[in-house]
Order: C-alpha cells, then sequence, then structure tokens
C-alpha cells in the first residue's frame, strides 16, 4: 500500500503563494502598459523604473485612470520579489462619452494590483459626488499590518445632462 506524501512546510508555502498570486491576479481588470522611464541602471535585472499604466474604469464607460508608480529593479524586482515604493500617481480623464451599465456604488473599490509578493497592494477606489456629479478617485496602497499616509487624487466631472445613477 503507498502511503500518502508528506507535505512539508516549503511545499506549503509554495502552495499558498502561488494560490495568493492566482486570487491577485483576477482581482482586476489587466492594465495597458503606456510607457517606462528608467530612473536608476542595475547591473542585473531590469532598472528601476517609473511605470504608467492605463486602466478603463469598469462601471463607467468612457473614464481611463492613468496611474504612475515606481518599480523596483535588480533581481528581486525581476523575480517579482521585491517590495515597490507605497507611492503612486492618479490622473482619471473623460477619453469617450460617458456611460453608466448599472448604478453605481456611493464608494466602490475598482483596481487593485499587487505591490510586493505577498501583502501590499495598490489600491483605486471610486466615489461618487451626487451633488457636483462627479467622479472622484483615490489611489492608495495599503498593507497587511498597516496602510500608507502616500494618497494620491483625482476628479472626473459628468455634465449635467448625464445624471450619476447611484445605487440605493
Amino acid at each position: 500500500m503507498r502511503t500518502p506524501p508528506s507535505f512539508t512546510f516549503a511545499a506549503l508555502l509554495r502552495t499558498t503563494v502561488a494560490t495568493l498570486c492566482l486570487v491577485g491576479a483576477t482581482a482586476s481588470p489587466a492594465a495597458d502598459k503606456i510607457g517606462s522611464v528608467d530612473t536608476a541602471f542595475q547591473w542585473l535585472g531590469r532598472d528601476h523604473d517609473i511605470l504608467v499604466e492605463a486602466y478603463d474604469d469598469p462601471g463607467v464607460s468612457g473614464v481611463t485612470c492613468y496611474v504612475s508608480r515606481a518599480r523596483i529593479g535588480g533581481i528581486k524586482g525581476t523575480l517579482g520579489l521585491a517590495e515597490d515604493r507605497a507611492e503612486a500617481s492618479i490622473a482619471c480623464r473623460q477619453t469617450g462619452p460617458i456611460a453608466f451599465a448599472k448604478p453605481l456604488r456611493q464608494q466602490q473599490e475598482i483596481f487593485s494590483e499587487r505591490m510586493s509578493l505577498l501583502f501590499k497592494r495598490l489600491r483605486v477606489v471610486r466615489m461618487v459626488d451626487a451633488e457636483r456629479n462627479t467622479l472622484v478617485y483615490l489611489s492608495y496602497s495599503d498593507k497587511l499590518i498597516d496602510g500608507s499616509p502616500q494618497n494620491s487624487i483625482t476628479a472626473v466631472p459628468v455634465d449635467r445632462a448625464t445624471p450619476i445613477p447611484l445605487d440605493k
């Protein structure tokens, strides 16, 4: 009779990391890479850089958010093991006719992207300023232990002829 394989701590850790990476990979829409700028040369692995990506708001057609963030290079950065800095900038703009597929929640996380192997994420939250008919976008990073006060904000005014539908 065959004995079941014994699970080592390393095997359990590999399985957990793989699961977390898959969950993180499916949590948000894919970004379109707009470009990057090298900020520091690294002998091994990719250089440190600033990455600019575009995300279309999944709940509002006609709005695109552009996010810039620093990425650590070197061997750790190339392998995805480095912890990127908790700083990002955001600018959201109307890029087409604005339309709403369904009513929006007052506040909702719309993008999330991993900034370290396990516990740090860049998050973008959409808020609705109903009084001014404006969409407000906040970017920040979080960690398992403590959040980062580094944040950036932008707003997209919507024509008053197109009221923003709110989910009650």
